[in-house]
């Protein structure tokens, strides 16, 4: 098959079936150097912080090392092989992913052990990770099963192409997502693993405690994690050592930390978390979440300042049409919306020293697909062409929108250019 060759950074659909992927773009010297202020930048644009970045990944790291345990941020956030490597280089475990061509995008780009988050259904999925770890034996690969029905599909693959899949037994609570709500559902899986010892190893155990919204439920929900782990471990259930407990989204890792680093379960442990959203922060349901935990955990409080909002939104104020209604070039194309709109935070006009913070009362009322409703007052100080940054909530539904994401420095000139590959 002839491989089609785009413009750095884009994929074409056939190349992305077979696992052809660029590059990460490296600073390109025409592009660095550019100044946001001087409107060097086209915008709409998402935009980086260097500082903040380097501050959020230097607190994870440090809260991750207080409580002894692994940090496998999920990727599937950024999809970002240039922060892959930088929360990699700042002492990740490893990278957690939904599916397999988001494994397959990562171990293209150097990522060598990979904990997908999901349940490894249907052949061509079976096939993209089989065959990562048929080319590449230092790849290290954790996938999760909570059937019997689908114990026996992997099996039945994985057996006929004479490979072994490291899978990890996820539970799950009652009207929640995926996961083993009970003994009975538990022991169906362990008996179809028990069909199948040359093709599948049990590896530990795994859950997502973000479908719970009491801590009190989510304490519980780690106790039972904890105690199922040991019993497994008892029995010589495990074909891994150290065996992998893991869970944690970017709501309550402080809780999931504080249970389950008091764990023992009689033999060796990597109790892996997985928050993927505290990389950039919020303004919105993650900025809550991390006021609770500065709140109530003593490691976060002894900390510098908490986690810091490192993505914004830059884009012009395009139309003045009413007194009270501005209308900006930014839409649901190029920001999350469903965690609530984005919040206007900073605006700058083209010539003046620097930007100043916007009235509060400002606010996004709505949005079209290239088109944002500003409410103001009467008589602000406003015009079009001024530039505003926006604050977001929900960064995972932000960078999906972006191919190229621009990191500036304080003086809001561009010293890299980060790639996502969605």
């Amino acid at each position: 098959m002839r491989e089609i060759k785009y413009q750095a950074g884009v994929i074409d659909p056939l190349n992305k079936a077979l696992g052809r992927l660029e590059a990460p773009l490296a600073p390109d010297a025409a592009r660095t150097g550019w100044s946001l202020l001087q409107e060097e930048l086209s915008l709409p644009a998402a935009v980086l912080y260097e500082e903040r970045l380097a501050h959020n990944l230097e607190w994870m790291r440090r809260f991750m090392g207080e409580y002894g345990v692994q940090l496998a941020p999920h990727g599937k956030t950024t999809m970002a092989p240039k922060l892959f490597a930088r929360q990699l280089g700042a002492g990740a475990w490893g990278i957690t992913l939904a599916t397999a061509h988001q494994t397959a995008a990562a171990h293209a780009h150097g990522v060598k052990r990979v904990l997908m988050a999901n349940q490894l259904v249907g052949r061509r999925n079976m096939e993209i990770i089989a065959d990562l770890l048929r080319d590449d034996p230092d790849f290290e690969f954790f996938a999760l099963v909570d059937s019997a029905a689908l114990v026996d599909q992997l099996g039945k693959f994985f057996q006929e192409r004479g490979q072994t899949l490291q899978v990890l037994l996820e539970l799950g609570v009652a009207g929640g997502r995926t996961g083993v709500r009970d003994d009975a559902q538990q022991q169906a899986v362990m008996d179809a693993l028990a069909r199948w010892p040359q093709a599948l190893s049990l590896a530990g155990v795994e859950i997502y405690e973000g479908v719970l919204k009491e801590e009190a439920d989510i304490r519980a929900f780690l106790q039972r994690t904890v105690a199922v782990t040991r019993q497994l471990a008892q029995q010589g259930r495990f074909g891994r050592s150290p065996v992998v407990m893991s869970g944690a989204g970017s709501a309550w890792y402080d809780v999931v930390a504080e249970e389950f680093a008091r764990t023992d379960i009689g033999t060796p442990i990597d109790i892996v978390l997985r928050p993927g959203c505290y990389l950039t922060h919020d303004v919105g349901i993650y900025r809550a979440a991390q006021q609770r935990i500065l709140a109530s955990n003593p490691v976060a409080q002894k900390m510098r300042e908490g986690l810091l909002p490192a993505l914004q939104l830059w884009a012009y104020v395009q139309s003045i049409p009413e007194p009270d209604r501005v209308i900006i070039g930014m839409g649901k194309r190029d920001a999350a919306f469903d965690a609530g709109m984005p919040i206007p935070a900073r605006l700058y006009r083209p010539g003046s020293e620097a930007p100043v913070d916007v009235p509060a009362h400002w606010e996004v009322t709505g949005m079209m697909d290239q088109h944002a409703y500003l409410q103001v007052k009467p008589g602000d100080d406003i015009r079009v062409g001024d530039m505003i940054a926006f604050d977001i909530s929900h960064p995972c539904l932000t960078f999906d929108k972006w191919r190229h994401i621009p990191v500036l420095d304080r003086d809001l000139r561009v010293i890299d250019i980060v790639q996502t590959f969605f």
